[in-house]
């Protein structure tokens, strides 16, 4: 076997499998604090991902006040000291703006984040900074926020609502209420603000700060109010010691628009404004986001440890289709059809996005309600194996059931159907609008002209009563379509399907068995007799504040097996086998619809895997057969990638070990989209069945007049494309599915070859060699596919082959080269001295047994323009960064981008000008920690 090479480039990269086992092989490392020797094991093994791993930390010169007795009682653990010491480390150091910098705890779900945050506050208490701030996503966390105090042996400190000392807890929400009642201060923000006072040095908790996402609006969305409140905070009080804490925050580079205080941008850095730090990374791949991680790191203003998954497995359950349910399904399809063809030549533009926000909720709903079935079964039989369930949902369709108690004067002789519901009210609210004047604006028809008292005049009389008649003719018209839509849909009502979460748990045992942690205030439950009735979830003497907590109590207590948990209740519950708890099953939890966004989806994972447990989960995630569903699988686990990436530095890290194959949201997606898309519509154009489920869904479009056929303007949009054909009947979406997952496997196999294809961190690769004997030449064979032993060829003059060769095949022709020096004579393919490379000044590799990669590693960020200035003119400006990571002979550990060979001279003369002034900028910053009281020499127990 030959001497590995230093690194591996897009080139070399392997099949689809053989990366999969390649990146699992090494994508966490065993992670122990590496320069802070105090506090006990954490109770449960935790790990980084290798790339994070191969960076160290700065060193620790700031010495704890926290008392001794704290630490040897093991009430916070080695990891979580390690946080609260580099926090306060940070919150020693001043931007180059004169704020204060800030930390950031990307700790994942269960490592202990609560207290963590608990002991920065306690720290500060003890340095007579009394007040602190600690803002989070529900009043229910308070009660956690109080345990964590406690639990660290801070009694002493109160968490109130407001009050003289202590810490106020508030939620995001809050942040941004006004007083009704008039009263001293307009709003909360005020009241806050004076309460803190104006030279407030005391610490301030953005927990779950992914809430206060959205400052840096996408498209034509407005930034959210509380990410505004978040940033408006930070800029008023800017001597506060900040404190960001979320498993997900940095999942996206957008959603660090509020974290103003990490240094990376603004007055001084690379960076002038967020702006300009987003589109570098956004430009430069995923590749840029995991540099990010590792130079925060690098810095001491980040920390990301996540809970070992050994011993959690996963599961991904498809769900076949019954007959019936399909006859249903197609059913619908044809209703929502025969509304859009209706619709077609009336609607305006705004009533469109109506339109299609209903069609895909309502499928949505479907596509849940095909899996309710199996989730009981499986559920059931978990139960009696002695485990335990937890059963993950979106959301409760709590307005839907709302509505229809509203139509029945209060009674209900059956239960809800969501999606039912969904149809109903985009009909009677937005279709063949009711009211004249609403009506005639959507029929184009101008109602001023009417209203202006004209003067009697023969060319315009006539005219004007046309215009009338033709009104009231439209008017009688659309009344009649409403009607008959309605009609189809009562008649279609029988076969669909009920709220799923009521229906859950009724199919479950009822909430006797059941316990449920959602946002909504009743439920309807069928009685013993078969009536159905709607009824509060308040209990007589449970309020319904607490009332997530008594079930959550009842469930951990093993008084009921299986819980239901909903968006609105899944933040921060711990809902783990924990071993202080009674029930101690095992938790299976069950997914039955993949969040929208991949922020909730780790959320909830997260909520039945944390530390001190006594056996890990076990998680199932139901999809249905139904192409289109892929689509909210391939969202969560596009997401979980990139959070995987930034907020743990290495993309493969988030738990998508499972769910990678149904990603299929990519840049080079919407290159496959476009071939799959275009090529099968017209392809099978002269196939009638998909051609007008194509038109059913918007996706083609039939002129007026001619009644030729065109492409919908934004046809390559593939979240659009997956949502549509949600909307076409059963067979012929798995069909266009199929051909669409055919044409996209295709086209990434061009990409990788091309080095077109972003694909985050890449490991080096082994090789072998062999020889064929009658010509002696040489060849390089890599085996990619261990089951079927299939290897694939490089050949001295043409490089990698398409076809890969069996095993067998290769031993008929070649012979296994033993000695190690092998000639692959010469250079490439033009060997008579016309090589391209060569006569730029490149060094030809083409058939060379080593070659040589240049990597730079440390802080790339604070290089980032010099980087952009050399690279730019060489590769252009979206090429995306290609990072490496491998281990050197010397067991030395490298991760670092790839820096092509002609960038390396320009590069090296532009850092080491722009060296002597960043020596200048760290003696300055020794000599402040130098005047600080804290920074003694290390104290003898760090």
């Amino acid at each position: 076997s030959a001497q590995k090479p230093p690194g591996m480039k897009e080139e070399d990269e392997p099949e689809e499998e053989e990366e999969e086992e390649l990146g699992h092989a090494e994508t966490y490392a065993e992670y122990m604090p590496l320069k802070l020797k105090i506090g006990l094991r954490h109770p449960d093994p935790v790990v980084e991902t290798s790339s994070l791993s191969s960076v160290s930390p700065p060193e620790v010169w700031y010495r704890l006040s926290i008392p001794e007795e704290v630490i040897d009682r093991g009430c916070l653990s080695a990891l979580q000291l390690e946080a609260i010491t580099y926090a306060a480390q940070q919150h020693e150091t001043f931007l180059p703006n004169g704020d204060r910098a800030a930390y950031l705890i990307g700790d994942g779900a269960g490592v202990g984040k609560g207290r963590t945050i608990a002991g920065i506050i306690y720290e500060n208490y003890l340095l007579g900074r009394k007040r602190s701030l600690w803002f989070s996503v529900s009043n229910d966390l308070k009660y956690d926020a109080e345990r964590d105090l406690r639990d660290i042996g801070a009694k002493n400190i109160q968490v109130h609502s407001l009050n003289k000392k202590g810490v106020i807890f508030a939620t995001y929400s809050s942040l941004i209420g006004e007083s009704q009642s008039g009263g001293k201060y307009k709003t909360r923000f005020e009241q806050l603000l004076h309460w803190c006072g104006e030279d407030f040095d005391g610490v301030i908790v953005y927990d779950e700060c992914h809430k206060a996402k959205n400052v840096c609006p996408i498209g034509s969305s407005k930034p959210t109010k509380t990410g505004l409140a978040v940033l408006e905070l930070q800029n008023k009080l800017p001597k506060a010691r900040v404190v960001y804490a979320s498993a997900t925050g940095a999942s996206e580079p957008r959603n660090m628009a509020y974290m103003n205080r990490l240094g990376i941008w603004g007055h001084k850095t690379p960076f002038k404004e967020f702006g300009n730090f987003i589109q570098a990374v956004e430009r430069r791949g995923v590749g840029a986001m995991e540099i990010v991680a590792m130079d925060m790191k690098l810095r001491g203003m980040y920390i990301a440890r996540q809970l070992s998954f050994t011993g959690v497995t996963f599961k991904i359950e498809e769900v076949p289709l019954t007959q019936q349910y399909i006859n249903m399904y197609n059913k619908s399809v044809r209703l929502q059809a025969a509304n859009l063809m209706d619709a077609e030549q009336r609607m305006k533009k705004s009533m469109w996005g109506q339109f299609w926000s209903a069609h895909q909720r309502f499928f949505k709903y479907l596509c849940i309600a095909s899996k309710v079935r199996r989730v009981v079964q499986l559920a059931r039989e978990d139960v009696q194996n002695g485990k335990c369930v937890v059963i993950g949902l979106q959301s409760t369709g709590e307005a839907r059931t709302l509505e229809a108690l509203e139509e029945g004067g209060g009674e209900l002789n059956d239960f809800v159907s969501t999606a039912k519901g969904v149809l109903q009210s985009l009909i009677e609210k937005h279709f063949p609008a009711p009211d004249r004047q609403k009506l005639y604006s959507l029929l184009g028809i101008d109602l001023s002209a009417k209203k202006t008292p004209s003067p009697i005049n023969t060319a315009t009389g006539p005219e004007q009563k046309g215009k009338k008649r033709k009104g009231k003719g439209d008017l009688e018209l659309a009344q009649k379509m409403k009607k008959e839509l309605l009609e189809k849909l009562e008649h279609l009502a029988e076969e669909l399907p009920p709220n799923t979460l009521d229906e859950l748990i009724d199919e479950l045992g009822g909430p006797e068995n059941v316990a449920e942690m959602t946002g909504r205030k009743g439920r309807v439950v069928s009685n013993d007799d078969g009536s159905i009735t709607y009824e509060s979830r308040s209990e007589l003497d449970v309020p319904v504040e607490i009332l997530n907590l008594t079930e959550k109590q009842r469930f951990m207590d093993g008084e009921k097996n299986i819980a239901i948990i909903s968006e609105a209740a899944s933040s921060g519950i711990s809902l783990q086998a924990d071993r202080r708890v009674k029930n101690q099953r095992r938790r299976v939890h069950m997914t039955l619809e993949l969040p929208w966004s991949a922020d909730r989806a780790i959320q909830q994972f997260g909520r039945t895997h944390r530390s001190n447990q006594v056996t890990a989960p076990e998680y199932v995630f139901l999809i249905s057969e139904l192409a289109g569903e892929q689509r909210f699988a391939s969202i969560v686990a596009k997401r979980l990638e990139s959070l995987g990436a930034l907020t743990h530095g290495d993309r493969r890290a988030t738990e998508t070990r499972d769910l990678s194959r149904f990603n299929f949201d990519n840049k080079v997606r919407t290159l496959s989209i476009s071939v799959a898309c275009v090529s099968y519509a017209i392809t099978v154009f002269s196939s009638a069945e998909i051609q007008s489920g194509l038109i059913g869904v918007g996706l083609i479009n039939v002129e007026d007049r001619s009644g030729a056929l065109s492409l919908d303007k934004d046809y390559n949009n593939i979240g659009k494309f997956l949502n549509r054909i949600l909307g076409m009947e059963v067979q012929q979406q798995n069909a266009l599915f199929q051909y669409f997952s055919d044409t996209l496997a295709a086209v990434i196999q061009e990409a990788k070859k091309n080095g077109r294809y972003d694909m985050g961190i890449l490991v080096k690769p082994e090789f072998h060699f062999q020889m064929r004997n009658n010509k002696k030449t040489s060849i390089l064979v890599k085996e990619v596919n261990t089951k079927k032993r299939l290897f694939l060829v490089y050949r001295p003059n043409t490089g990698r082959q398409l076809k890969l060769e069996t095993y067998t095949e290769i031993k008929k022709k070649f012979k296994k080269c033993v000695c190690l020096v092998v000639n692959l004579f010469g250079h490439c393919a033009s060997r008579r001295g016309n090589c391209k490379k060569a006569s730029v000044g490149l060094q030809c590799e083409i058939g060379l047994r080593c070659r040589t990669y240049y990597v730079l590693c440390g802080s790339v960020l604070s290089v980032w323009n010099e980087l952009e200035e050399v690279l730019t003119p060489v590769s252009g400006t979206n090429v995306k960064v290609q990072i490496v990571r491998l281990r050197t002979e010397d067991g030395q550990r490298i991760v670092g981008l790839i820096i092509p060979a002609n960038c390396v001279s320009p590069l090296i003369n532009k850092l080491s000008t722009s060296d002597q002034c960043q020596q200048l900028a760290v003696q300055e910053q020794q000599k402040r920690q130098q005047l600080h009281p804290q920074s003694l020499s290390h104290a003898p127990n760090t």
